[in-house]
C-alpha cells in the first residue's frame, strides 16, 4: 500500500505525539512514586528516630560549609543550574549544567540531625527562571558566579582565531569577559552570535524547610563516608588508564607530587578558620589570621566541624534505599507530586489520539 504526503504527515506527527505522551506518562509515574514514598511513611521526630527508612521535616542548616550558586550568586546548601541558548529556528543547547550539595543538619524542634547527600534525588523546584532579551542583554537577577564557567557564544574556530589575533588592550575587556552588558557570557555578543538564552536555577537555602525520605543509620555503616557530602565526578582514580596519566603527569612534572606545594595555604592546619599553624603566604593587602603555636590543638578545632560520632544516626543513601530531599513540608511534596498525576493522565490521552492518527495514516487508501 503506498503512502501519500498527507498521511506520510500524520504518521510522523502519530510518533511525535506518541513519543511526547510517554514522556508525560514517564513523569506521572514517578510523581506518583514520589507520593507514595511521602504518603507511606509517617513522619518522625528527630529525638525519638531509630535506624531504619524515616520521614523527617524541618529546617536546613549548614553542617560545615555552605555553596554560592553559579547563576545568582545566592549562599545555599544545594543548587542545580542550568543556561540554555537557542540554536537555530528549532534547536536549543544547554551550555552550562551543575548540581552539587553540602553536608547539612535537619532540625525539627525535638532535635538535630546530619544529613549526607551524597546520591539523593532532589525535588527541588526552580526559584528563578528568566531569559536574555532578544538582543542578548542579560536578565535582571542573574550575578554569575566566580566558579561557574559557560560556553562562549564563540565557535571554536572563531575562538582560535581571536586567541592567534594581536589586539591592543582594551579597558572593557575584563567587563566582556565576565559576562556584563554585552559580554560573551551573556550580553549583545551571545544575543546576536549564540542565540537567546535561558537561565533556571533551584536552590536549597539556608532555614528553607524541606521533606526528607531515606534512611538513618549509625555513621559507621555510611560507605564511603569521607566524600558522602558532596557530588564527585564518576570516574574513580582506581581506573588503569586514569592512573597511567595521572603516574605520566606526575613524572613529567606536569603533576606536583608533594601535597603542601600543591595546595598551598590549604595544606596549613587550620587555615581558613581563622587558627593557622604557620603564617600563610597573602596578598600584601590582607587582614593575616593569627597564628597559633599549638598545632595539635589547631588541628583538632580544624577537624571538629567535620566529625561525627560512628554511633550517631545520620541520614544518608544506601544500596537499594534511596534519600529523596523534598522541599518545603509533606503536604507541599504532595501538591507538588500531585501534578505530574496530573501529567500522567495527559500522556495517556496524547498517546490515545496518537495511536488513533496512526492507524488512520496506515489504514487510508491511495
Amino acid at each position: 500500500m503506498a503512502i501519500g504526503g498527507l498521511e506520510l504527515e500524520l504518521a510522523a506527527g502519530a510518533v511525535v505525539g506518541l513519543g511526547a505522551g510517554g514522556w508525560l506518562l514517564v513523569r506521572g509515574l514517578l510523581a506518583w512514586r514520589d507520593i507514595e514514598a511521602v504518603d507511606d511513611i509517617g513522619t518522625s521526630s528527630v529525638s525519638s528516630l531509630a535506624a531504619g527508612e524515616a520521614r523527617l521535616a524541618g529546617t536546613i542548616h549548614p553542617l560545615a560549609l555552605t555553596l554560592r550558586s553559579p547563576l545568582q550568586s545566592v549562599e545555599c546548601l544545594y543548587y542545580r543550574s542550568r543556561v540554555r541558548q537557542d540554536e537555530g529556528r528549532n534547536e536549543r543547547r544547554t551550555i552550562f549544567s551543575a548540581e552539587r550539595a553540602v553536608g547539612f543538619t535537619l532540625t525539627d524542634g525535638s532535635g538535630t540531625i546530619k544529613v549526607l547527600p551524597r546520591g539523593a534525588t532532589w525535588r527541588v523546584p526552580p526559584v528563578w527562571q528568566d531569559d536574555s532579551s532578544l538582543l542578548g542583554d542579560d536578565p535582571i537577577g542573574l550575578d554569575i558566579g566566580a566558579g561557574a564557567t559557560m560556553a562562549s557564544a564563540l565557535t571554536p574556530a572563531q575562538q582560535a582565531a581571536a586567541l592567534l589575533t594581536v589586539q591592543a588592550p582594551d579597558p572593557s575587556a575584563d567587563e566582556a569577559l565576565l559576562g556584563g552588558g554585552g559580554g560573551l557570557l551573556g550580553g549583545t555578543v551571545g544575543g546576536l552570535m549564540g542565540g537567546r538564552r535561558y537561565y533556571e536555577e533551584a536552590r536549597l537555602a539556608v532555614g528553607d524547610t524541606v521533606t526528607i525520605v531515606g534512611t538513618a543509620l549509625p555513621y559507621r555503616d555510611v560507605a564511603d563516608p569521607a566524600t558522602a557530602d558532596r557530588f564527585d565526578p564518576d570516574v574513580a582514580l582506581t581506573d588503569p588508564e586514569i592512573a597511567a596519566d595521572l603516574a605520566a603527569a606526575q613524572a613529567s612534572g606536569h603533576l606536583e607530587t608533594d601535597p603542601a606545594k600543591a595546595w598551598g595555604n590549604a595544606a596549613i592546619p587550620g587555615f581558613g578558620i581563622g587558627q593557622p599553624t604557620r603564617a600563610p603566604v597573602l596578598d600584601p593587602q590582607a587582614n593575616p589570621e593569627a597564628v597559633v603555636a599549638d598545632a595539635p590543638a589547631a588541628s583538632a578545632a580544624a577537624t571538629a566541624l567535620f566529625e561525627i560520632p560512628d554511633d550517631a544516626l545520620v541520614l544518608a543513601a544506601t544500596p537499594g534505599s534511596p534519600l529523596t530531599v523534598y522541599a518545603g513540608t509533606p503536604e507541599a511534596a504532595t501538591t507538588t507530586a500531585s501534578g505530574g498525576m496530573l501529567q500522567a493522565g495527559l500522556g495517556v490521552g496524547v498517546m490515545v489520539l496518537a495511536a488513533i492518527l496512526l492507524v488512520i495514516a496506515l489504514g487510508v487508501q491511495p
